[in-house]
């Protein structure tokens, strides 16, 4: 199966941040490492959680990467450079599957048109009915990664 790469992987700790101890997200869900909301065990991040190392932190991100990775191979159907899976990836990562399935970013993809699809990623800087500047930076650099810049 196709992975992301370290510059991948890069974008996202860079925007979800690390965090040892359990936090709640802009969306409210209970949070830990790398923005991961399910713990080792396969349970739910709750306050109660123990903390966790950035050893812990890298196995959840890796675990919750592939979840990504199979989205995105499942619902693209045209080739993909590295930077466009990688930013395609950490859009899923950051707002699910299904964000993707429905969106005109998928569309505007599967047909081909890569440019106007890129265009799409500064429209999804919305959590909790508010616009977010984290969300801005991380739609702007997922976008360029996409374009290859």
């Amino acid at each position: 199966m196709r992975s992301m790469t370290d510059e991948g992987l890069d974008l996202i700790k860079l925007y979800e941040g690390y965090s040892s101890s359990p936090y709640l997200c802009p969306a409210q869900h209970w949070t830990i490492g790398y923005g991961a909301i399910w713990g080792l065990d396969g349970k739910r991040v709750t306050k109660d959680h123990p903390d966790i190392n950035k050893d812990r932190a890298d196995q959840l991100l890796r675990r919750d990467v592939r979840k990504s990775q199979v989205a995105v191979l499942r619902l693209i159907k045209v080739p993909l450079e590295d930077g466009q899976f990688d930013s395609l990836c950490s859009f899923v990562f950051n707002l699910g599957s299904g964000s993707l399935q429905s969106s005109t970013l998928r569309r505007k993809i599967n047909r081909g048109d890569y440019i106007g699809a890129a265009d799409e990623f500064p429209r999804w800087v919305f959590a909790g009915g508010r616009k977010l500047k984290g969300l801005i930076k991380r739609r702007n650099h997922e976008r360029l990664m996409f374009i290859g810049g």
